[in-house]
């Protein structure tokens, strides 16, 4: 899109006067006024500065604040093309939220992301994460971690083919990468800006990402056997990371562990979801690798449900072993999140076969999951429940956006059966004021 050819029209003074008289309290109307629950963990986390500390680009017309949330809409709102901000070209209240007078047309949000570079999205994902850490995962130190490929449907793709576990074969697609605070399930890392060469260092780029937020390394990661290789294994052990991966298992190796006798292994009980119980035998012995330094910690476990023992390795000696395995087992949170991020924000709904293009629709699909992970942890008795949960009960509520009297933005949500819930989580309390529409305050009413 080429800026100097836009009107110089105004916009962003236009925007400052919300297009809303004090005349009529129920002016704006919309079919999913659930919405604007997110404008106040956005405004705290001054959304419109990360944006602009990531540089990203904007117009008279469109600044870049008002064009990131208008893409971030079309992800809390279960869209999933750009094309499809169509739907939305007479909801007023939807360009409100974004601080426009109504969304950007197709054309702009589907340009937008080649004006849009991987150190940006980096910036942005880094101001992110640092600012909902405190709010969502105080003292996070452990992560899963895991890859996804976004299968390319089109013809004669120059992408590179990776394995599809939904089709069971490779195929043409953008190789994604996405990291998981143990304990909150909150996405804090995506990169789709990846070559096949590239893939095995991306653990070690995590971590230095973490580390340049929080000043620390991670003090745990858990990930699966073909993540990485064994000498970035050897890196992680350098910088005192503790990992719990899976050995990939050859026929000969699994013969040797099953021919040790009986006295050599040990029995225990897993807890698993649901109050249900495993019983289980481990095998404990130092191993070597080719390409680590020095010897690695192996427990063979019997009993997970497989025909062959599981080859768990860790760098952590002291650990107990039922810990260990209980922790990894906790990493399926991870794939869980991925598949949430495929079923309602539409990931793979490849945007283009252009990585750069992809990486931006990766990094506001961490930031709807960070939203939708606070909206949950805020409504008591919901804390666990989904994205497509919450949208169908909270956020696709019809109701009414006008302003009140001390610069207040009103928002009427209609009458609805789960009202008193958000009533009762006051998710308007103490809100700030909005810095992207002229600093008005929100306040949530209902029918």
């Amino acid at each position: 899109m080429n800026e100097d050819a836009e009107p110089e029209t105004p916009a962003v003074a236009d925007r400052q006067q919300l297009a809303l008289s004090g005349a009529d309290p129920l002016r704006l109307k919309t079919r999913v006024a659930g919405l604007f629950l997110f404008l106040p963990l956005l405004a705290r986390l001054r959304f419109d500065e990360l944006v602009e500390q990531a540089g990203y680009a904007g117009s008279r017309m469109v600044p870049a604040d008002a064009a990131l949330l208008s893409l971030l809409t079309l992800k809390l709102l279960d869209k999933e093309r750009r094309s499809h901000i169509d739907d939305f070209n007479f909801e007023g209240a939807l360009g409100l939220f974004a601080g426009l007078n109504i969304l950007p047309k197709k054309s702009f949000a589907t340009d937008y992301s080649y004006r849009a570079g991987p150190e940006q999205q980096r910036r942005l994902l880094a101001g992110w994460v640092k600012r909902l850490a405190p709010v969502l995962m105080p003292g996070a130190s452990a992560f899963a971690l895991d890859f996804h490929p976004i299968p390319y449907r089109g013809d004669e793709a120059v992408l590179e083919n990776h394995y599809i576990p939904g089709r069971g074969t490779a195929h043409a697609s953008v190789q994604s990468f996405f990291a998981q605070e143990h304990d909150s399930r909150v996405l804090c890392y995506a990169n789709a800006n990846l070559t096949r060469d590239e893939q095995p260092g991306e653990v070690l780029r995590f971590v230095e990402f973490w580390h340049e937020l929080t000043g620390h390394d991670p003090e745990w990661l858990y990930f699966d056997s073909k993540l990485t290789t064994y000498a970035e294994l050897s890196r992680l052990n350098r910088r005192d990371v503790h990992f719990v991966t899976i050995r990939r298992r050859g026929a000969r190796l699994v013969q040797a562990i099953l021919r040790r006798p009986a006295s050599d292994w040990t029995g225990a009980v897993i807890d698993i979801p649901k109050r249900r119980q495993k019983r289980v035998r481990y095998l404990e012995q130092p191993v070597r690798l080719c390409d680590y330094e020095g010897a690695v910690r192996q427990i063979a476990v019997t009993g997970l449900g497989r025909e062959g023992p599981t080859l768990f390795l860790t760098n952590h000696f002291e650990a107990p072993p039922r810990e260990l395995i209980m922790n990894y087992a906790r990493r399926n949170r991870i794939e869980d999140g991925l598949g949430t991020s495929v079923d309602f924000f539409h990931l793979d709904c490849l945007s283009s076969e252009v990585r750069l293009n992809v990486d931006l629709d990766v990094a506001l699909t961490v930031i709807a999951h960070g939203c939708y992970r606070w909206l949950a942890g805020r409504l008591k008795g919901l804390e666990k429940a989904k994205p497509k949960q919450l949208f169908r009960k909270f956020v696709e509520t019809g109701g009414a956006i006008g302003v009140a009297e001390g610069r207040t933005l009103r928002v009427r949500f209609d009458r609805r059966s789960h009202n008193p819930i958000l009533r009762e989580a006051a998710l308007d309390a103490d809100c700030p004021p909005v810095p992207w529409l002229s600093g008005y305050r929100v306040e949530f009413h209902y029918r």
